[in-house]
């Protein structure tokens, strides 16, 4: 039997390079660019303009260098990027997640990079310059975290589960997840917020986290974080059946996984 791979099956070992190499520019460029008075943002309107220029810009600097390397490559990025190309890979790419950390200066904030091959994540970056990490996967090749193998942390019962989740802008939403998490909290050892889904599904990866779930997330927040927790040793999922999408996302390892899913089902989190 012919052992010759398809030609047609893109390089991971290039995509990962390509991914680790835009994420720390486009990080240092977040890093390095925001400025002191942020807060106040004295020289502009008002603070968001400063941190939707910045998202922006690292969003092009991302595409830009990718571009360059991979022309028939397509894109999907939260600032408007959106190309299908030609390859049949396509980089899902959020600029900033967590960017109301950022405006505040808290360090919860990423750059999150995936390539996709006809739909299926291959490699996943999330890098974390205020954190000094990066957390990188690739499928059916383990996760790493600094270059360090990651494992997601082994099931416990609810009572000793810490649980992170997020919250939507919507003021309807938001009420419907304080619902659920009203209930959840005597149940859990606790609940955090973090504010980045990339990181919180990084963190269910490298064992900080028992789990993680939240409602209304788009594909690039979380299509390099649930490569990573999958490497690691967790579970994805949606609703009972689903794969993870907007209407749920869901990550723990197994064990947890399944009641927690159930669990998230029974109470509604998958809607408004």
């Amino acid at each position: 039997m012919s052992t010759t791979p398809d030609p047609q099956t893109p390089d991971t070992a290039q995509l990962l390079e390509i991914a680790l190499e835009a994420a720390r520019r486009a990080g240092a460029l977040l890093r390095d660019g925001r400025p002191a008075d942020l807060g106040v943002a004295a020289t502009k309107s008002s603070p968001i303009d400063v941190v939707t220029e910045m998202d922006i810009a690292a969003e092009k600097l991302i595409t830009s260098y990718i571009g360059r390397l991979r022309p028939d490559d397509g894109f999907l990025g939260e600032e408007g990027a959106s190309s299908d190309g030609t390859s049949g890979v396509r980089w899902v790419i959020d600029p900033l997640d967590g960017t109301v950390n950022y405006l505040y200066g808290l360090p919860s904030w990423s750059v999150s990079i995936a390539a996709e091959f006809h739909g299926t994540a291959l490699v996943g970056v999330v890098e974390a310059p205020m954190r000094g990490e990066t957390y990188q996967a690739v499928l059916g090749g383990g996760a790493l975290v600094n270059g360090v193998p990651a494992h997601c942390r082994t099931a416990v019962e609810f009572s000793q589960a810490l649980v992170s989740t997020g919250f939507g802008y919507l003021s309807e939403r938001r009420a419907a997840q304080a619902e659920v998490v009203r209930t959840l909290v005597p149940k859990f050892r606790d609940i955090r917020r973090a504010g980045s889904a990339a990181i919180d599904l990084a963190d269910v990866g490298c064992g900080r986290l028992d789990a993680y779930y939240e409602r209304g997330l788009n594909p690039w927040d979380l299509a390099a974080g649930a490569l990573f927790a999958r490497e690691a040793g967790a579970l994805t999922g949606g609703r009972p059946g689903a794969p993870a999408s907007g209407e749920l996302v869901v990550a723990a390892p197994p064990g947890l996984f399944e009641p927690l899913q159930e669990l998230l089902d029974g109470l509604g989190a998958w809607h408004d």
